[in-house]
């Protein structure tokens, strides 16, 4: 049964993913605690990757994409 609740959660890759090699594992913040889940990705991510969970296959397992850290709009500004 998918667990809905997870969709949309970042986590950050304690294992990293093989791709469709095999899966690794992803701790999110869920449920007011964290939580780990086997997570499925496309192209292999490495261990530390911040992902954001995409869409739940049940049984405590997850697909992922990476997502990286959002920018400091004040770093932009720096830069001009």
């Amino acid at each position: 049964m998918p667990d809905d609740a997870v969709i949309g959660c970042v986590g950050v890759l304690h294992v990293g993913t093989r791709g469709q090699r095999g899966p690794g594992e992803v701790v999110v913040q869920v449920r007011g605690g964290s939580e780990a889940f086997i997570a499925w990705s496309e192209e292999p991510l490495t261990k530390g990757t911040r992902v954001l969970v995409v869409e739940s296959r049940g049984e405590r397992a997850v697909d992922v994409v990476a997502f990286p850290e959002p920018s400091d709009p004040l770093d932009e500004l720096d830069r001009l």
